[in-house]
C-alpha cells in the first residue's frame, strides 16, 4: 500500500519564496496524515505564465513583455543555488517522496533561460531527477525553453516504480513509452490546472499502461495575483476570475476512477493505492512486455543532458 497526497493548491503567483512556503505547509500537513508521496502541479513554483495569452505575449520587442519576463526569471528556481534545500530536508525528516513542478533556471544552460521542470525528491531527501519539459505547448514557447531526455527517469517507491511528465507531454506516446520501458507502475501527470485536461487522458493512460495514474493540477484565481506583480492592472483587465480550476484525480490500472477530477477545491486530496492491482491488470496486457513486438517496433531514447558548451579540463 502507498498513501499519496495530491496537493491542489495555488501559487503566490510569480513569488518564489512565498510559494515555497505554501509548498512546505502542504508537506507538513501531508506528513501529519502519514502520506508517503506528495505531488504538486506543473510549474507551481513560482507559477504558470498565464499573462502570455491575455497580454499579447507574442508582441515583438515589447517593454511590458520584457518586464514581466524579467520578473518571472528572477523568481525561477535555481536548484544548484539551494532553492530546494529546505524542501529536501522536509522530505528526509518525514520520509516522504515529493514530485514538485518548478520553473527552473539551470546553471548548466547559463542561468538566463527557463525550463518547465518536474523534480523528484526521494524519501531521504535526494533529488533523483529533474525532467525539463520536452516540448513547451503553444504560447509557453514564448517564455519556456525546450528540455531534453535526461529526466526521463523512474524511481523505486516501496513496491511501486514512479515516473512523471509535464502537462501535454502526457499526450506524447513515445515519452510515455520511455517510462513504461523502465518499469513504471505509477504515472504522475502534472498540469497547470484544468478539468478539461485531466478528465479524459488520466483514464486513457491508465488503460494503456495498466498502471495507476495520478493527475495533479494547481489552482489560479485573480485573487492569487500579488499586488507587486509587474503590469498587474493590464493582466487583471484581461483575465477571467478563475484561470485554473484544478481537476486533480486518480485512475486505477483498469482505467476506472479512484478519485474523479476535483474542481476548485484547494487543499490535499489523499488516497491509498494497492500495488497488487497493477499485477492483476498486467495479466492480459503489458505494453512493453508480453504485449509488445520489439523485433518490429522499438524506441531509442537519448537521455544525455544537453548543453550549448562543452568544456575540456585544463
Amino acid at each position: 500500500m502507498l498513501t499519496v497526497a495530491l496537493a491542489q493548491i495555488a501559487p503566490v503567483w510569480l513569488d518564489k519564496h512565498k510559494t515555497l512556503e505554501k509548498v512546505k505547509t502542504a508537506i507538513l500537513e501531508a506528513a501529519e496524515k502519514n502520506c508517503e508521496l506528495i505531488i504538486f502541479g506543473e510549474g507551481l513554483v513560482p507559477g504558470y505564465p498565464f499573462w502570455l495569452s491575455i497580454t499579447n505575449g507574442s508582441a515583438w520587442d515589447n517593454q511590458t513583455q520584457k518586464e514581466i519576463h524579467a520578473h518571472y526569471l528572477r523568481n525561477a528556481v535555481q536548484i544548484e543555488s539551494g532553492d530546494l534545500t529546505e524542501i529536501q530536508e522536509l522530505a528526509k525528516s518525514h520520509e516522504m517522496a515529493i514530485y514538485l513542478g518548478i520553473i527552473e533556471k539551470p546553471k548548466d544552460r547559463g542561468g538566463h533561460s527557463i525550463y518547465c521542470s518536474l523534480v523528484y525528491i526521494n524519501q531521504i531527501g535526494e533529488i533523483k531527477s529533474v525532467h525539463r519539459k520536452l516540448q513547451p505547448t503553444y504560447e509557453e514557447r514564448l517564455t519556456w525553453s525546450p528540455g531534453d531526455g535526461n529526466g526521463l527517469q523512474v524511481h523505486p517507491l516501496k513496491e511501486f516504480t514512479v515516473g512523471g511528465l509535464n502537462c501535454w507531454e502526457n499526450w506524447m506516446p513515445l515519452a510515455r513509452t520511455a517510462l513504461y520501458g523502465l518499469g513504471e507502475s505509477l504515472h504522475i501527470a502534472v498540469w497547470p490546472g484544468a478539468v478539461r485536461n485531466t478528465e479524459n487522458i488520466t483514464r486513457m493512460i491508465a488503460q494503456e499502461s495498466r498502471s495507476y495514474v495520478i493527475s495533479v493540477s494547481s489552482l489560479m484565481r485573480t485573487t492569487d495575483f500579488p499586488k507587486d506583480t509587474p503590469h498587474l492592472k493590464t493582466i487583471i483587465e484581461n483575465s477571467p476570475e478563475v484561470l485554473a480550476d484544478g481537476g486533480s484525480c486518480i485512475a486505477g490500472p483498469d482505467g476506472k476512477w479512484i478519485l474523479e477530477p476535483v474542481p476548485l477545491q484547494e487543499g490535499l486530496l489523499i488516497e491509498t493505492l494497492d500495488f497488487n492491482r497493477v499485477l492483476e491488470e498486467r495479466q492480459n496486457f503489458d505494453p512493453v512486455g508480453h504485449y509488445s513486438r520489439p523485433d518490429v517496433l522499438q524506441l531509442h531514447v537519448n537521455r544525455e543532458r544537453q548543453s550549448a558548451v562543452t568544456y575540456t579540463k585544463n
